[in-house]
């Protein structure tokens, strides 16, 4: 019996042309897997596709609610956020994707897993190290690595395909790279390729609409969370997944959360994407809001270091890793507190603070007040003063005692 191979697979030019390279060039038996994280692509035929280019089965495994559930979540706690402004939507699932991956390879028996991401990106790094904390002795073939692979544009793909019988209405036109799913969808290549380059919006935007095209109302959304995890929106309970969905389309039709980053890939160099993350967005600032109210100033202190560190860990494809659980469980203990309601106004891209709530609110306006209380004396800070600022105080001192002594 031939050996099996797992490859990774979205229905696409690269991954149709995988297949029957995979066959020629290694005599693999190909089982196709398509990970479904709510990217809303078209499925429909998508098994025949696969059969006719020669594997011998496909897998389609929904995974949006445990996507939501289980790599959403626990970065929307720790609010994570790669160099300031890249939400992780492709990261987050790429983890889930390795696993799912690993999964079908033991069913199967297979040998090795094939992906086709490229070797100049990062999601080469985040399939592989998954693979590699999961299933050390499987074999991974980075097909745009491997010296068989000699295809350097789609139209060369295309006459590939053609050259097996593959004859599937692929065009060879320029156009973006995106990567979707239910968080978010990003964009590069074309006029985003030059930095000096404004986004033709208009030809770009899948998910959302400029702020200049924004309804001139805003509208108010309200949000419920429960130890960190949302739970409503607008008095509507729903699951994480379908609070998501509808976080996206409020975002969306209001201009949030569109960003156009240059950032810096694991493997050294500078990329530029427009990304659309409306309905993360306004989870991400919605659950800070609430933990404004709630966490104590060292634990938030700390807590934004952690943040960081787990977007870091997140976007180097290092989830299996005893350093993202050790983050994650500081994260989830900050959270066991953080409930309450959210409400903000949605308008022109922006979301405007509306009023936060919470039983567990650490804001106390008999303290905070500038009428005088008597849980709060004012001569106190005379104290509190002299003590803080004793050490400025000391090196100022001795500063001025060596000028005088020149």
């Amino acid at each position: 019996m031939k050996e099996k191979v797992i490859l990774a697979y979205s229905g696409g030019l690269d991954t149709t042309t995988i297949i029957p390279w995979l066959k020629e060039n290694f005599d693999y038996e190909v089982v196709c897997v398509c990970i479904d994280c709510g990217q809303e692509e078209e499925l429909d035929g998508l098994e025949e596709r696969a059969r006719f280019c020669g594997a011998e089965k496909l897998y389609i495994l929904d995974v949006t609610d445990e996507f939501c559930d289980e790599y959403i979540i626990p970065c929307v706690q720790a609010h994570a956020v790669y160099e300031n402004k890249y939400l992780l939507g492709t990261s987050m699932a790429r983890p889930l994707i390795a696993k799912k991956l690993v999964e079908i390879a033991r069913k199967e028996g297979a040998s090795a897993i094939c992906h086709g991401a490229t070797g100049k990106g990062n999601d080469q790094i985040r399939f592989e190290l998954g693979i590699k904390a999961l299933a050390p002795d499987l074999k991974i073939i980075a097909a745009w690595r491997n010296e068989k692979w000699d295809m350097d544009s789609r139209e060369s793909e295309i006459a590939y395909c053609k050259a097996h019988g593959i004859d599937l209405p692929f065009s060879a036109d320029s156009s973006y790279s995106r990567d979707r799913n239910l968080w978010h969808i990003s964009h590069e290549g074309l006029e985003l390729e030059d930095p000096a380059s404004e986004p033709n919006f208009a030809h770009l935007l899948v998910l959302s609409t400029t702020p200049e095209k924004a309804p001139e109302e805003g509208e108010y959304v309200t949000l419920t969370f429960e130890k960190g995890i949302p739970t409503s929106v607008n008095g509507k309970e729903m699951k994480v997944s379908d609070i998501i969905r509808e976080l996206n389309k409020l975002g969306g039709k209001h201009g949030i959360g569109i960003v156009d980053i240059v950032e810096n890939r694991v493997v050294g160099m500078k990329s530029r994407g427009v990304y659309e993350t409306p309905g993360g967005t306004i989870l991400y600032e919605a659950h800070q809001q609430l933990e404004e109210l709630i966490l104590d100033r060292d634990t938030y202190a700390l807590k934004m270091d952690m943040g960081n560190k787990m977007a870091q860990i997140v976007y180097e494809g290092k989830w299996f890793s005893p350093l993202r659980e050790a983050v994650q469980a500081f994260v989830e203990s900050t959270q066991r507190y953080v409930t309450g309601e959210v409400k903000f106004k949605l308008y022109k891209g922006n979301i405007i603070k509306a009023g936060t709530t919470s039983p567990y609110s650490l804001y106390n306006e008999s303290i905070a007040s500038f009428t005088t209380g008597g849980l709060y004396d004012h001569h106190d800070a005379e104290g509190f003063i002299n003590l803080f600022g004793l050490s400025t105080k000391v090196r100022a001192m001795k500063m001025q005692e060596t000028e005088a002594a020149k």
